[in-house]
């Protein structure tokens, strides 16, 4: 063949950074993982079971392109949780995971040429998707020192004339930052001055600890300038039930839907009557209670372990994961991940695949046993003890 026919866009995007330790650490007998961005926690038994009876009712059809009636408003009263108030007709759309939400969001806002103000580290997902509707990616790197939180001042630096959108996520994956009331009202502050349009991923806004979750979209004047982004996979263990809430002004749903329906038609039938049991159901906040506080255990035990091991930590306030600085190593996040998968047999994530700032950090996931995770930090521990001597 002469010439390709690939994209020159998807040819030139890089693999996933996370892909890549997963197809290596699946090939090495014995290897343990704190990879895994991924509840360890089956989906609760009545959501499967709700599921179940729907196939049996031969509830299989298409659904509205939004998602069911229902499932949107049981969605809009969720939100409500967080201070955020939608209207489940026109403003609510049920997505395939929060990730078909972001690229909807960013292909129905932004044109070619259009800046995409990024905050790293960052998902992986996020500066492809950019890549792909034409924008320009424009990173906002944060740093240990303000424990991974955008700043005002940062993003005052990076907004030029071309500035169409800011993308944010806290909790943060990977670094486990959040955005207290105050933070969030500063950036809100130039957001309004410059008329930027916000993307809030709000994935894990259920997995906090001590502190609750506040959403920019909450704040004065800021709903008519935000999309925010929730779903089921992270506080309700339902990752592969690929489902969505994509919440914000009428006019951006209506156009994100017009692509939705386009592409997907709607989300999975199915898996909207298991969400709609989980959204419901009377033991709902109890069953995200009880995960949280598993994970706090687990986040406590993982900081403490790498404490023990003299690496350098912020202490994460939220999502379920550890980013702790192996700068003291000598070693860039490519080299630890490698030798420590070669010489250990652990798998963790190297912090550039989240950003170029990710770089000297590791990720590692706690949504795993206790058992899983001592392991896994006993071994990290000898490894660490041999580079530092």
């Amino acid at each position: 063949m002469s010439k390709s026919y690939i994209s020159k866009i998807v040819k030139e995007m890089p693999d996933s950074g996370i892909k890549d330790f997963f197809d290596v650490a699946n090939t090495l007998d014995g290897a343990l993982s704190l990879g895994v961005g991924e509840p360890d926690f089956i989906t609760p038994e009545h959501v499967r079971n709700a599921a179940i009876a729907s196939i049996e009712k031969g509830e299989t059809k298409y659904t509205d392109n939004r998602g069911t009636v229902e499932l949107r408003e049981a969605a809009a009263e969720y939100l409500e949780k967080f201070n955020l108030h939608y209207d489940r007709a026109d403003e609510i759309l049920i997505t395939m995971g929060a990730s078909e939400g972001i690229d909807l969001a960013l292909r129905t806002l932004v044109n070619p040429g259009d800046e995409v103000l990024v905050v790293e580290p960052c998902y992986v997902s996020y500066e492809p998707c950019v890549d792909l509707c034409g924008g320009v990616v424009v990173r906002l790197e944060t740093t240990a020192a303000n424990h991974f939180r955008l700043t005002a001042e940062e993003l005052l630096a990076k907004i030029t004339d071309k500035t169409k959108v800011l993308l944010i996520s806290f909790p943060n994956n990977p670094t486990g930052a959040i955005m207290e009331k105050k933070d969030l009202e500063a950036v809100a502050k130039i957001v309004k001055e410059h008329d930027i349009f916000v993307i809030s991923d709000e994935i894990y806004a259920e997995l906090t600890y001590g502190k609750k979750h506040v959403s920019i979209a909450s704040l004065p004047d800021m709903y008519e300038r935000t999309l925010v982004l929730n779903g089921f996979s992270k506080a309700f263990a339902m990752t592969g039930w690929r489902l969505g809430i994509a919440a914000g002004p009428k006019d951006v749903i209506f156009h994100m839907n017009k692509i939705h329906q386009f592409t997907t038609m709607s989300a999975g039938t199915t898996s909207q009557y298991a969400a709609l049991e989980a959204l419901t159901a009377p033991v709902r906040d109890e069953e995200i209670d009880l995960m949280r506080k598993e994970y706090d255990t687990r986040r406590k035990i993982m900081v403490q372990g790498f404490i023990d091991m003299g690496l350098d930590v912020v202490v994460p306030e939220g999502a379920f994961y550890v980013f702790p600085s192996i700068q003291k190593t000598g070693m860039n996040s490519q080299e630890f991940c490698k030798r420590l998968l070669e010489e250990q047999k652990v798998a963790v994530i190297p912090g550039d695949a989240f950003g170029d700032c990710g770089d000297g950090y590791i990720r590692c996931s706690y949504a795993y046993s206790q058992e899983i995770i001592k392991a896994c930090l006993e071994k990290i521990a000898v490894f660490v003890k041999s580079v530092l001597k």
